[in-house]
């Protein structure tokens, strides 16, 4: 069985974006292929909570081999994007300054695919924070089903 989601999107407008690529990339070194966060839509700095979003395109590098006649995104593309918006999230709104490394995974889920067209929700709330080292929980939604969640780690390098 799904675990709930890690807050209510029902209060949440959906189509605004707060933070879009441009100023991710500001934020984040991914760039080109491996830039898997498109836009932030909302946070919650004190209760450490980010909703962002990445849209899945026939563009994507994945997309002619990972599967061929039958393109899904991988799993460790998914645990990516969860790892960029968390580190946005550190980085942006709370303020860790320098280089932050994906430093582990504590464990993952994948119940859904998700496919070229369809809008990656990333829903992520930092669960502890040391002077160096974040752990956050983030969960995927694609058409309102949980399509993956982990818990992921994060390090200032």
């Amino acid at each position: 069985m799904a675990p709930p989601l890690l807050f209510d999107l029902s209060e949440i407008d959906l189509t605004k974006t707060v933070f879009d690529r441009e100023a991710i990339a500001r934020v984040n070194p991914q760039s080109h292929e491996m830039a898997q966060l498109d836009g932030v839509i909302w946070y919650d700095r004190p209760r450490l909570l980010i909703l962002g979003y990445k849209d899945v395109t026939e563009g994507e590098f994945w997309f002619r081999g990972h599967i061929p006649g039958r393109p899904i995104m991988p799993a460790v593309i998914m645990v990516e994007a969860a790892a960029q918006v968390a580190s946005f999230f550190m980085k942006r709104i709370y303020g860790l300054k320098g280089f932050i490394g994906f430093s582990g995974i504590e464990r993952a889920k994948f119940r859904e695919t998700v496919v070229p067209g369809d809008r990656l929700y990333l829903l992520g709330h930092i669960c502890k924070v040391r002077s160096r080292q974040f752990s956050a929980d983030v969960q995927g939604l694609v058409n309102d089903k949980l399509a993956f969640d982990t818990t992921i780690t994060g390090m200032k390098v």
